[in-house]
C-alpha cells in the first residue's frame, strides 16, 4: 500500500495547480496525474520540489513509461524521450472529415476510456503537446530532445534513446491501473488483477510520425516552450475554453487548434513569472478565449 505521505493530484485542468503546489510544498510523494500542474508552472513545481524533498511520481501512461524506461542508463546518457500517442478516433481522417467531426465522434477513442476532456485533447492530439511540455519539467531535458511518434495499437507506451543509439521502450496492456500502481508503490513492483501482454497476440506494432497539418497541436506547444514563461499556461487555458465549446457545439473541431493559436498570438509573455502571474495569466487567456469568435 502507499505510504501515508503520498497524495495523488488527479484534478482536472489547471485547478489542480494549487493543491498540487501545496502537496510539493508539504514535502509530500505527489502521485501526479494532472498533466497541467507541470504545464502551467513546471519551473516552480519541479524546483520546489528540489527544494523540499519531495517526490514527484508520473501517473500518465507515457510518463510513467519513460519514468520506467530511464531507469535503464544515466540521464545524461538520453539523446531524446519519444511519446507516443494513439492518434485517436482521427488518424485516418481528412482535415475536410475533421472539420466535420461532432462531439459524438471526436469522444469515440479508439483505445482507451476517458473522460470528456482528456478524450477531445487526445482527438487534436492537444494531450500529446501537453505532454510534451509536461516532460520537459518532470526529466529536465530540453524542448529538442523530446518527440512524438504515433503508435495506434497504444501498446508500447514511450520509448527512451541512448547515446549509444540503443532504444528502451515500455510495453504493457493498455490498462491505466498499471502506471497507476507503478506511482504509488515505487520502487517497488507487485501482482495486480490484470491479465498478462501476450507478445505471440500482437501482431504488427506500427509507428508513424504524426501529421502536422492535421493535428497543429503538436507545434503550437513547441511555439509554447520556445516562448516561456506564461505562454504554456495561456495555451493549456484557451484550450480547456476551446474544448468547452466545441463540446457546447459553438466550436468546430478544428476550431479548437485555431482559437488556441489565436489566443497566444494575442499573448506576451511574462519571463520568469510567479504563480500569481500564471493564474492572472490563465484567467486573461480564458476571457480571451470565451469571447473570440
Amino acid at each position: 500500500m502507499p505510504g501515508a505521505d503520498t497524495v495523488v493530484s488527479a484534478m482536472v485542468g489547471a485547478a489542480g495547480l494549487v493543491p498540487t503546489l501545496a502537496a510539493v510544498r508539504a514535502g509530500k510523494r505527489v502521485a501526479l496525474a494532472n498533466k497541467e500542474v507541470l504545464v502551467c508552472a513546471g519551473e516552480i513545481v519541479m524546483g520546489e520540489a528540489v527544494k523540499r524533498g519531495a517526490e514527484v511520481l508520473p501517473v500518465d501512461s507515457e510518463h510513467s513509461a519513460i519514468h520506467q524506461c530511464l531507469r535503464a542508463g544515466e540521464r545524461g546518457e538520453v539523446r531524446r524521450i519519444i511519446l507516443t500517442a494513439s492518434g485517436g478516433p482521427f488518424l485516418r481522417s481528412s482535415k475536410a472529415e475533421m472539420a466535420r467531426a461532432t462531439p459524438e465522434a471526436a469522444l469515440r477513442h479508439p483505445r482507451w476510456k476517458m473522460g470528456r476532456k482528456v478524450s477531445i485533447d487526445s482527438a487534436t492530439m492537444m494531450n500529446k503537446a501537453l505532454e510534451m511540455i509536461e516532460a520537459r519539467w518532470l526529466f529536465g531535458l530540453p524542448p529538442d530532445r523530446i518527440d512524438v511518434l504515433v503508435h495506434p495499437e497504444s501498446v508500447v507506451h514511450s520509448l527512451v534513446e541512448f547515446e549509444d543509439g540503443s532504444v528502451i521502450a515500455q510495453l504493457s496492456l493498455a490498462d491505466m491501473r498499471i502506471p497507476i500502481q507503478y506511482a504509488l508503490l515505487h520502487p517497488r513492483r507487485a501482482a495486480g488483477p490484470w491479465g498478462a501482454l501476450r507478445l505471440d497476440r500482437l501482431g504488427a506494432l506500427r509507428f508513424e510520425a504524426p501529421d502536422p497539418g492535421r493535428f497543429p497541436a503538436l507545434a503550437l506547444a513547441r511555439a509554447a516552450m520556445a516562448a516561456g514563461g506564461t505562454m504554456p499556461a495561456v495555451m493549456n487555458a484557451a484550450n480547456e475554453v476551446a474544448v468547452q465549446r466545441f463540446l457546447a457545439g459553438r466550436l468546430p473541431f478544428t476550431g479548437i487548434a485555431a482559437l488556441v493559436e489565436d489566443v497566444m498570438r494575442g499573448h506576451s509573455a511574462a519571463a520568469s513569472p510567479t504563480i500569481d502571474d500564471i493564474i492572472r495569466a490563465d484567467g486573461w487567456a480564458r476571457r480571451r478565449a470565451g469571447g473570440a469568435s
